[in-house]
Parts: C-alpha cells; structure tokens; sequence
C-alpha cells in the first residue's frame, strides 16, 4: 500500500484530516476552498482520490463528498452576496491572501455576460470557480437554479480531478499540470456555446426583421379586364 504524504503544509494537513474523518474531512476542505479561494482545488481533489486509492474510502464517497463541500461553501458565498453589500464584499476578499478586487470583477464579468452559464462552467475555472457565487447572490439568481448548475458543475470538475488522483496514485499531484488544459476545454466549449446563442439570437432578429418587411410590404391588386 502507498504512503500518505507526509510533512506539513496544505497537502500534509489534508491528508491528515481525511485519514481522521475520512471522506466527510474531504468535503469539509473543499467547502473551506470555496469559501477562502487560496486553497488549490487542484491538489485537495487528487489527493482524495488517492487517498480513496489506499482505502481509506470509496471513490464513490470521495466525489459525493467533494461535491457537498463545493454546494455548502458556494451556497455561503451566494448568501454573502446577496445579504452584504457589493463595495464591503470587495473591500473583505481583498484582504484575503491571494486575492485581487480585479478577481471578485473578473467573476462579476462572468455573470453579466453569460448569466447562468457562468454558474455551470465557471465551477470549472480556477478563479472564477468561489467567486462567481456573488454576483449570483447579488443579482438575485433563483436560488434553486444556482444550487442545481453549481451541483452539476462541481459534479462534473471534482469526479475528473478525484478520479485522476485515484488512477494515478502516488503520483495524484501530476493532475495539477494538466488542470491548465481542462481549463481551457472549458473555455472553448464556453466561447462556443456563446457563439451559438448569439447566432441563434441573430437569425431569430432576421426572422422578424423578414416578417416586420412582409407585413409592410404594398399588396399588390391584379385586376382583370372585364368580359
């Protein structure tokens, strides 16, 4: 059987609280990533993963719990987002090691422009991930839509980073090198989809344009010559 990671810092600290509570210490990291953005999703995940490789839990259970920590923490952010007010939610997150006021609008940008999608994919992105439950909670995105996008999206990033660290084993900290890419798939498949929208808007503006001009157009009145 592999050994755990040994020594102290993030990784040694998680690694120590799951072999205490087992998979729950797994959700609890990751709620506590949600909600103070410099713990690295990245390396928590995998090293779950791993962790479920030795054992100590399912791989099952490492996702389901992965992915409760992901809903509570960012389900806390959208309450803090629409109870504070937008310049005191800046002024706290930018005392936060590692955080910058142009993160929290970087993921406000997100929100504006790609509304609930934002929710979805940017559960998919470092530094969108924790931060885009704000302007959710701010502009008062239904609380039940938020929770079911933020669960899918979370779902979808966490199996793939658990799973990651459980096939690789002792080597779970090599999927950190890969998440850039996975990031970018996102991306791609977020331009896409906006690109989609937006020319689906634009052949329905067509549509109206075409029945607004046959609707105005002069009927023309054939007459004919009389016998």
């Amino acid at each position: 059987m592999a050994a755990a990671p040994g020594g102290g810092g993030l990784a040694g600290w998680a690694s120590d609280l799951m072999s205490t509570l087992g998979a729950p210490g797994a959700g609890i990291i990751v709620a506590l990533e949600n909600v103070f953005p410099p713990i690295p999703s990245e390396v928590v995940l995998p090293l779950a993963g791993f962790a479920a490789g030795r054992g100590q839990f399912s791989v099952f259970a490492a996702i389901a719990w992965t992915t409760g920590g992901s809903v509570v923490g960012a389900v806390a952010l959208y309450l803090v987002g629409m109870l504070a007010p937008e310049h005191r939610v800046r002024q706290a997150l930018s005392k936060i090691p590692m955080v910058h006021v142009e993160d929290v609008q970087r993921a406000e940008g997100w929100f504006d422009r790609h509304g609930r999608w934002a929710v979805f994919l940017g559960r998919m992105v470092p530094g969108v991930r924790s931060l885009v439950s704000l302007p959710a909670g701010a502009r008062r995105m239904p609380w039940w839509e938020f929770g079911v996008l933020t669960l899918l999206g979370s779902l979808i990033w966490n199996s793939v980073f658990v799973y990651g660290g459980y096939a690789l084993g002792t080597r779970w900290y090599l999927v950190e090198r890969y998440s850039g890419v996975f990031q970018t798939v996102v991306l791609v498949l977020l331009v896409a989809l906006v690109g989609y929208m937006l020319l689906k808007r634009y052949r329905r503006h067509r549509r109206k344009v075409k029945a607004v001009r046959a609707q105005n157009a002069p009927t023309e009145v054939i007459e004919r010559p009389e016998r």
